[in-house]
């Protein structure tokens, strides 16, 4: 069997170098359907044909063409200093630029369908979907960016539209300020409605500001102050409102995870969950320990916990395609004292490939996919490769080897660490926290003797943390009890002696 083998330095470089260039090709082809969707925009909103347009607004043309292009090449070169595994995945890209062109045609047809006042647009919509797709360093970035987009399309849009400059660059600031402070305040939502609510809270600050640039707008008229804050009031409610619309539609087709989703993902009702708890019954209640014990590893060491629970859930649903194989599923039965140790061994490793394909084939997050196809990583199944050699005399470790690869991320050695401990101490006889620790020690020592950890980013410190986590949060669930009385009370609650043969 092929063991997984680790890339060298130097052919990931290679790899890595060829990925930017190509994502360095597709920026462009971005680039240029922006300028098409920009352009077929402006000539229908402009009510003319597309070369009377260009005859009459071609200055204006190119200095959009230039300015798009100038924002274009910051992106690109943010994410080359600051995340290039961002700029190595398509995906990524594309959903970027897809977030880009969608508020921006929403934000500028809705200015001229709704109201001409650029105050109701919902210019948090893009840093909400950012923030909640990509992340929070992100959204804080592009949402700059973004109002930058924005701003260019309002100065060069040629007769598109008509305000006064100084409103223009008032909706530069509060554009701006909506994006911010939606990041700040939505951080830490988890739950739709709370999102909902984000934008009445994110209106108040932003219609403080709106009062004070129509000061010399307004000149006095009440109307106007109170139309001008009403009207931000409602793009702040209406972005988050889209956000929530549109959110499940790029979760779903560029197959994103957002803190709502793994929610859903999470639920005993999940589809592939529910499967687990019928057809695996042992299997599913493991994983449940198992996800509580991960994410309270992912809170220790700052990673994410729902995420970490997620992965945990999903880790071994492999094993519904032959549930009755695994000891925690069986009763007197056991198929493996009928069947050769290689055989045996086969099937065993076989789940974690099979979870990595059911899970893609349900379309999950790829990611949740990973951490099941990594959590045994290349260790040997001990039990099969002894059984092996007491029948044989000897036997090849790699044909007792899981195939890999190695964990890959935090989670992954998190999930990898929490399984196997919950593993050996459920079946220890011996559950105190002292001999829950030697456990925990040993599994983690005999991985990072077995390089499992190579590949991951984690710390000496963070594997310190997560034993000690582990040990207290086990010694918790196998805490001493005191042993009950035999006896039990009839109708009459009169206590009766039992027979504890019986």
């Amino acid at each position: 069997m092929k063991i997984f083998a680790n890339k060298t330095l130097k052919e990931e470089r290679k790899e890595e170098r060829g990925k930017l260039v190509a994502a360095g090709f597709l920026f462009a082809a971005c680039y240029l359907f922006i300028l098409l969707c920009t352009f077929i925009l402006l000539v229908v909103r402009g009510g003319a044909g597309w070369k009377e347009y260009i005859a009459a607004n071609y200055e204006r043309e190119i200095s959009l063409v230039l300015s798009l292009f100038v924002l274009t090449a910051i992106i690109y070169l943010y994410f080359y200093f600051e995340d290039r595994k961002f700029l190595c995945a398509p995906g990524n890209i594309l959903l970027f630029f897809t977030i880009l062109t969608f508020t921006g045609i929403v934000c500028t047809v809705w200015s001229e369908l709704v109201t001409p006042y650029y105050y109701t647009r919902p210019y948090a919509l893009f840093a909400l979907l950012c923030l909640f797709l990509m992340g929070r360093r992100h959204a804080l970035f592009l949402n700059a960016v973004f109002v930058l987009f924005m701003f260019s399309l309002d100065i060069f849009a040629g007769d598109m539209v008509s305000v006064t400059d100084i409103r223009i660059y008032s909706t530069l600031l509060i554009g701006f300020a909506d994006g911010t402070l939606a990041v700040f305040l939505s951080s830490k939502v988890r739950t739709r409605l709370r999102l909902l609510l984000v934008g009445v809270f994110l209106s108040v600050p932003t219609m403080l500001a709106v009062f004070i640039f129509q000061i010399p707008i307004a000149e006095n008229d009440v109307i106007d102050y109170f139309s001008a804050a009403g009207f931000q009031v409602l793009g702040c409610l209406t972005s988050t409102v889209l956000a929530l619309a549109f959110m499940p539609v790029f979760e779903g087709i560029f197959n994103r995870l957002t803190p709502f989703r793994l929610r859903e993902l999470t639920s005993t009702n999940a589809p592939i969950l529910v499967r687990l708890r019928e057809e695996a019954p042992g299997t599913f209640n493991h994983s449940l320990i198992v996800a509580q014990l991960a994410e309270t590893c992912a809170v220790a060491i700052g990673e994410n916990a729902e995420l970490a629970r997620a992965a945990a859930y999903y880790h071994d649903v492999g094993k519904l395609k032959q549930p009755d194989c695994f000891t925690e599923n069986q009763t007197d039965y056991n198929i493996h004292d009928e069947i050769t140790p290689e055989l045996s061994a086969d099937i065993i490793r076989s789940h974690a490939k099979d979870g990595y394909e059911l899970i893609l084939k349900a379309h999950l997050p790829k990611v949740i996919a990973d951490v099941a196809l990594e959590h045994h990583g290349t260790l040997p199944i001990k039990y099969f490769y002894d059984k092996a050699v007491r029948y044989a005399g000897d036997a090849d470790i790699k044909d007792f080897s899981y195939l890999g690869p190695t964990p890959r991320t935090r989670i992954a050695a998190i999930v990898m660490v929490a399984d196997a401990v919950e593993a050996a101490t459920r079946a220890s006889a011996d559950r105190s926290p002292d001999n829950v620790e030697k456990v925990c020690r040993s599994i983690i020592e005999e991985r990072m003797d077995l390089d499992q950890f190579d590949n991951c980013d984690i710390s000496m410190r963070e594997l310190n943390v997560i034993k000690q986590t582990l040990v207290e949060a086990l010694s918790g669930v196998h805490h001493h009890r005191v042993e009950y009385p035999s006896i039990r009370f009839n109708r009459d609650r009169k206590a009766v002696k039992e027979d504890k043969d019986e």
